[in-house]
């Protein structure tokens, strides 16, 4: 029997291993942490007879070596064990180049992008469900791509799938809908979708993928893999490119027909999407702007891309308008958890980036009280620093970077800020400055990863959400003032009903 080693018992990994073992081969699972819900799926794989090694990473020696080694999105496609694996002529693949092995058959959407692509991939889910077409989403969003590829092969999907995924995968998928992440795109060779669609460009990841070239080099391959490609035509980096490097592109711009890139694509024009399938074919309004519950330029952006993949899988204007207009966005992205004494509380925990940041500041009412902060992240902090100078009553920093934040907001001349290092002290502080500056919003935005504090950043923003609506339910920590420290004070929080 050939042997698989699957790296990472995340979900994807899980299912891959699941997968594997339907297949025939014999599979091993490692992962380098252990906990008591890694031991529980350990007791549970072992009765399916995979083998699950907790607190060790694999190893390369003896003679008894995988034929097969998949790797969880988490895992560096560069680290030393899986560049040795490749030396030595063991494949070495992808969850997501998995599933693909085993789903190709179907038409896939394969949508990348620094920021944009979970809202993205949520509402054209939203639209192919709405045609009566069964389109899980997966990858980065919902289930696993092996969890579909599982419910194709005579089982559903282990568990509940994520936002956007509905609530269970049935057999006879007509479209796979994918969230693709650079990690996914760089350990998956032969990824093809019908449509690929790529939504935003900017830095980041860069101390994974060592260059901003290396990083675009990674997302322009599943485009270049992909039959039809949609590209956010108002996006800086990919509009400069253009043509030029995207010639067969349908180019999307909420500016109107004017700034589209290319004689074909989407555009909005009098509070309409409006497609232009080719250069000689007449254009064609397909849906109210306002249909879109969300705020922002940037969701219009969204939408203009989800509607044209939409239509260029063949769905019908109505579907795309029912859809559209009971779309309710996306958890942890601008999401409105509740409204307090006319204050509104925003959970944006999934802007881990300067320019989501920027994004989710600019599209908020102003002045805004700003949660921001955690693990920091390399990149241009200028244009994210302007919107705060401009929208900004007062920053509340969290995490480890609130020192360095705090910094650079005095270099700019900011010093509305207070480092309060924990959300459980920022959301009592938040609601006393939205009172005091009378600030209509308050944003959590962090413009950082969650790593620090969080396993990820649904878990910051579940916290977020739990804490707001504590606070808007009568529960109230009593606010202790500590010394000032740099221009910016600190509080300590006593539980108090």
């Amino acid at each position: 029997m050939s042997k698989a080693h699957v790296v990472g018992l995340g979900k994807s990994g899980v299912a891959a291993a699941r997968l594997l073992k339907r297949e025939g081969w014999e599979v091993e699972l490692s992962d380098g942490n252990t906990s008591k819900t890694l031991l529980e799926q350990q007791q549970e794989l072992a009765a399916e007879q995979i083998t699950v090694k907790l607190g060790q990473s694999l190893e390369l020696n003896g003679a008894n070596l995988p034929q097969l080694i998949v790797v969880s999105p988490g895992v560096p496609w560069d680290i030393p064990v899986l560049v040795e694996a490749r030396q030595l002529g063991i494949e070495t693949i992808g969850e997501m180049e998995l599933a693909w092995r085993n789903l190709q058959s179907l038409p896939w959407v394969g949508i990348t992008g620094t920021n944009g692509k979970t809202t993205t991939t949520a509402l054209i889910a939203a639209i192919f469900q709405a045609a009566e077409l069964n389109a899980p989403a997966c990858g980065n969003i919902g289930y696993a791509a092996c969890e579909v590829a599982l419910s194709q092969r005579g089982r559903g999907a282990e568990g509940q799938g994520g936002r956007g995924a509905g609530t269970a995968i049935q057999n006879h998928v007509d479209w796979v809908i994918a969230e693709v992440s650079s990690y996914q795109i760089e350990s998956s060779s032969s990824l093809a979708p019908r449509i690929g669609v790529w939504t935003t460009f900017t830095p980041d990841h860069l101390s994974r993928h060592q260059t901003l070239e290396n990083y675009y080099n990674i997302k322009a391959k599943l485009l270049r893999q992909s039959e039809l490609q949609v590209f956010n035509g108002d996006d800086a980096y990919l509009s400069q490119l253009g043509l030029s490097a995207w010639p067969d592109a349908y180019w999307t711009s909420v500016r109107g027909k004017d700034f589209l890139i290319s004689e074909k694509g989407f555009y909005i024009e009098d509070g309409w999407v409006v497609e232009k399938l080719t250069a000689t074919s007449a254009p064609e309004p397909i849906v109210k702007v306002s249909s879109l519950r969300m705020v922002g330029e940037h969701n219009q952006q969204n939408l203009l891309m989800a509607v044209a993949t939409a239509r260029l899988a063949g769905i019908n204007r109505d579907a795309i308008a029912l859809a559209v207009r009971e779309f309710p966005g996306v958890a942890h992205r601008l999401e409105h958890i509740c409204t307090w004494e006319g204050i509104d509380f925003i959970n944006d925990s999934k802007a881990t980036n300067y320019d989501a940041a920027e994004v989710g500041l600019a599209s908020v009412n102003s002045p805004a009280i700003l949660i921001a902060g955690g693990e920091a992240k390399a990149g241009d902090d200028t244009a994210w620093l302007a919107q705060i100078q401009t929208k900004a009553a007062a920053v509340l920093l969290i995490g480890s970077a609130a020192p360095a934040f705090a910094k650079r907001l005095r270099e700019v001349g900011y010093h509305t800020y207070h480092i309060v290092e924990t959300m459980e002290r920022a959301v009592p502080k938040s609601a006393e400055l939205a009172k005091q500056y009378q600030a209509p919003v308050v944003l959590l935005s962090p413009a950082c990863a969650s790593f620090d504090q969080y396993p990820n950043f649904e878990v910051r923003g579940d916290r977020f959400r739990h804490l707001c609506l504590a606070w808007a339910g009568g529960w109230k920590p009593a606010i202790v003032e500590l010394p000032e420290l740099e221009n910016s004070s600190q509080e300590s929080i006593v539980q108090s009903r």
